[in-house]
């Protein structure tokens, strides 16, 4: 039988007040870890929903990114590596350049999914940080996902909407430049974490908020298996907030 939990919600003016909020968060989480265990590993989206977020938490005051190993989401299938769309290539230009101190696992998917899999082993992730897309996934878990599935990475199709999404967001100029397939960390190895933060601003991403907060907790919305986890917080901003869903706060 499935324990619901409802994710803490606020909402925030703008997106710089909502990542300034999350890392503040994101910060708090990681220091802790780093105190009780002597570092922390923490799960990276890469997406231009992340951007205040990452920005943020890289000037967080005192913290030791030394003792922080980084790992991400996903990874196209078939782009060259120095391609500027790649995800990998993504966060070292909006967050991992500003922390040369901590430790970078990409994603390298001419390898596959295993060999990621066994990097990030089974330990619980201290702390994710993710976005939804406007169809609802979580890193490449395009409905319907799999709550199930037993590997912690696999290959996927990308559906039209998650491409669609990149073109939109300016990381492509046509649908045929997005690749068809990626290497996506998997549901239940991403709520392997004892926390998980999500930034999620813009008009665009309502609808997904709003399936994620209502519908039932099912692969049809792939945001409600969050509802599955007890340490859950999304940060909004109020254009994409689920009206009488969010505390707002300032």
């Amino acid at each position: 039988m499935t324990v619901e939990h409802a994710p803490q919600v606020s909402t925030y003016p703008t997106r710089a007040d909502l990542g300034r909020a999350a890392a503040t968060a994101a910060a708090e989480h990681l220091r802790k870890a780093i105190a009780a265990n002597g570092r922390a590993r923490i799960m990276l989206a890469a997406a231009p929903s992340q951007t205040a977020t990452l920005a943020a938490l890289a000037v967080e005051p005192d913290l030791d990114w030394s003792r922080v190993e980084c790992f991400h989401m996903d990874e196209y299938v078939g782009l060259p590596p120095d391609a500027p769309q790649s995800f990998r290539n993504w966060l070292h230009r909006n967050f991992l350049d500003q922390v040369p101190q901590a430790t970078f696992h990409p994603l390298a998917p001419e390898s596959g999914p295993e060999p990621y899999a066994e990097l990030m082993g089974d330990d619980p992730f201290d702390l994710v940080l993710f976005g939804l897309g406007v169809n609802g996934h979580l890193a490449f878990n395009d409905p319907p996902a799999d709550f199930g599935e037993s590997r912690a990475a696999k290959i996927v199709a990308l559906d039209e909407t998650s491409r669609r999404q990149q073109v939109d967001e300016g990381n492509f100029a046509t649908m045929d430049d997005v690749p068809t397939h990626a290497v996506t960390v998997t549901i239940p190895r991403l709520l392997n974490a004892h926390a998980l933060i999500g930034s999620v601003p813009g008009s665009v991403k309502r609808q997904a908020v709003h399936d994620t907060l209502t519908q039932p907790i099912g692969p049809d919305y792939p945001g409600t298996a969050l509802r599955t986890h007890a340490a859950v917080h999304l940060f909004l901003d109020t254009e994409s907030a689920d009206t009488g869903s969010a505390d707002s706060e300032v």
